[in-house]
């Protein structure tokens, strides 16, 4: 393999591997040794510097690669600008009384009926990234791609199970409560009762992102496609 590849390789699985070893195994003896503000510092330094050794790695390697199949056609880039529209709603609902995030109400979030994006998914934040990473894939099926965006689809999901089991033990009855009113797996039906709030914010989301995208990479993405 080349020299490159084998740097985002490990570059990626350090990125992954640090996050769900601080999250889970580690975080109880670091949060009982740096309290829970040092926890935290460490944790975002941690994460910032594999990102950044990820990211580099990835332009190190260049655009070179024979890639799986063909990504430049028009129905594969409507159907990654449908699958963004979907993920960007997801992300945008997924801050509404989400019981998985920080919040001193969780439980109480928790305790009510599905409500928004939850009706598709109770990991709607970790799904977005999942189908982000899916798009890249889907339209650059390239080594590097792949590499890259295997190890954040990776993170995202298995990081959803794993914080089902985090949950558990922390919540006790309120998440499992929770996970018996919702699902891991989308149900994308559900996405018909995702609410203004998330397909209007969602829909902002997702135009600005296809939008940068021809900044940030040169390629025209979304709608901004055939406009």
């Amino acid at each position: 393999m080349d020299q490159a590849l084998v740097s985002l390789l490990a570059a990626s699985l350090a990125f992954v591997g640090m996050h769900f070893a601080l999250s889970h195994p580690l975080r109880g003896p670091l949060v009982g040794a740096l309290g829970e503000n040092g926890f935290r510092a460490l944790y975002s330094l941690v994460a910032l510097a594999t990102f950044v050794w990820a990211a580099m790695a990835f332009r190190a390697v260049g655009p070179g690669g024979v890639p799986l199949w063909n990504g430049s056609g028009d129905v594969l880039w409507a159907i990654a600008t449908v699958i963004m529209l979907i993920a960007s709603v997801l992300l945008a609902g997924s801050f509404q009384r989400n019981p998985a995030l920080p919040d001193p109400r969780a439980a109480a979030h928790a305790a009510q009926d599905p409500h928004g994006v939850f009706h598709v998914t109770r990991h709607p934040m970790m799904w977005s990234i999942a189908l982000w990473a899916a798009t890249h894939v889907l339209l650059s099926p390239t080594p590097r791609q792949i590499i890259l965006a295997a190890a954040i689809g990776l993170l995202a999901l298995l990081g959803a199970h794993l914080q089902d089991r985090k949950k558990e033990s922390q919540m006790g009855d309120a998440w499992t409560g929770w996970e018996e009113r919702t699902s891991y797996w989308p149900r994308f039906g559900g996405l018909a009762r995702a609410g203004g709030i998330a397909w209007i914010g969602g829909f902002i989301i997702w135009l600005a992102a296809t939008y940068g995208h021809i900044h940030a990479n040169g390629i025209p993405a979304g709608i901004w496609r055939w406009l």
